[in-house]
C-alpha cells in the first residue's frame, strides 16, 4: 500500500497573538455575564424571586401537614434566599449562551475530528445535567418528602428553615445533575484511551456497587432517594458504553482512520 501524501495542517495560519486571545476571552466573558444579567432581570419581573422560591418549595409544601409552612430563622433570609435562587435560575436560563461563548472561544484551536468530539459532549452534558435536575425535582422530591413525612411522629409539627431547604435542594440538584453525567464520563474515558469498551463491559458489576455507595453518600438516608439515584446511574452507564463505541468510530483523527482502513 503506497503511503498517502501528508495531510495539510488544518490550523495552519490561524495563530493569533496572546493579547488577541486575552481580548477575545474578555469579550466573551462580558457577553456571557450580560446574558446572565438579562436573564436575572427578566426573572426579577416574572415570576419574581418570591415566585421562584414558591415554585422551588412546592414539592416540600405539598407534603407538609395542613397549615404548616417554611420559616426563616435569619433576619435577611426572606430577602437573600429568593435572590440566590433567582441568580441560580438566571445562570441556568443563560447557560446555552454561556456554553456557546466557551465553544466559540476554543473551537478555532481544535481540529475537525476534535470538534466532532467536543461539541456533542458539551451539548449532551448540558442536557443530561438538566435532565438530572428535572428528574430530582419532579419525581424524587415528591417521593422523598412524602416518605419522610410518613415517618414523622404526630406530635411533631414540621417547619423547615428556608436556608436549610435551599442548601438541601442545591445538594440534591448537584448530586443528580452530576450523576446523570455518567455517559459523558464513560465516553471520555474510552475515547482518550484510559480504558477500553471491553473493560467497561467487564466493570459493570463493580459499577453497580459504586453507584449504590455514591447514592448512599450523596442522598438522605432513605431507600427512595438512594434507589432513585443509583438505578439511573446504572442505566446511564450502559448508555455510555453504547455511546462510546459510536464516538470512537466517528471521532478518530484522519491518520488513525487511514491506518485502520
Amino acid at each position: 500500500m503506497s503511503s498517502s501524501p501528508e495531510e495539510p495542517d488544518e490550523l495552519a495560519g490561524t495563530e493569533q497573538p496572546f493579547v488577541a486571545h486575552l481580548v477575545e476571552l474578555r469579550d466573551r466573558l462580558i457577553r456571557a455575564a450580560i446574558a446572565v444579567g438579562v436573564a436575572f432581570a427578566v426573572l426579577c419581573f416574572w415570576p419574581t424571586p418570591g415566585g421562584l422560591y414558591d415554585l422551588l418549595a412546592a414539592p416540600l409544601v405539598a407534603s407538609l401537614p395542613k397549615g404548616a409552612t417554611l420559616i426563616a430563622t435569619n433576619v435577611i433570609s426572606p430577602f437573600a434566599v429568593p435572590l440566590k435562587i433567582t441568580l441560580m435560575a438566571a445562570f441556568l436560563l443563560a447557560l446555552p449562551v454561556v456554553l456557546y461563548q466557551v465553544w466559540a472561544f476554543v473551537a478555532p484551536g481544535l481540529y475537525n475530528h476534535e470538534k466532532k468530539l467536543v461539541l456533542p459532549l458539551v451539548v449532551s452534558s448540558t442536557l443530561l445535567f438538566f435532565g438530572g435536575v428535572a428528574f430530582c425535582y419532579f419525581f424524587v422530591f415528591q417521593k422523598v418528602f412524602a416518605f419522610i413525612q410518613g415517618f414523622a411522629p404526630k406530635s411533631i409539627t414540621a417547619a423547615p428553615d428556608i436556608e436549610a431547604y435551599l442548601s438541601f435542594v442545591m445538594t440534591m440538584f448537584i448530586a443528580f445533575g452530576a450523576a446523570f453525567e455518567v455517559p459523558v464520563a464513560v465516553v471520555v474515558l474510552a475515547r482518550v484511551g484510559i480504558v477500553s469498551v471491553e473493560k467497561l463491559r467487564q466493570f459493570r458489576g463493580y459499577f453497580v456497587v459504586v453507584a449504590f455507595v455514591i447514592a448512599a453518600v450523596l442522598t438522605p438516608p432513605d431507600v427512595v432517594s438512594q434507589l432513585s439515584l443509583a438505578i439511573p446511574m446504572c442505566l446511564l452507564y450502559e448508555v455510555g458504553i453504547w455511546a462510546a463505541q459510536i464516538f470512537i468510530k466517528h471521532t478518530q483523527p484522519p491518520a488513525e482512520a487511514e491506518t485502520k482502513a
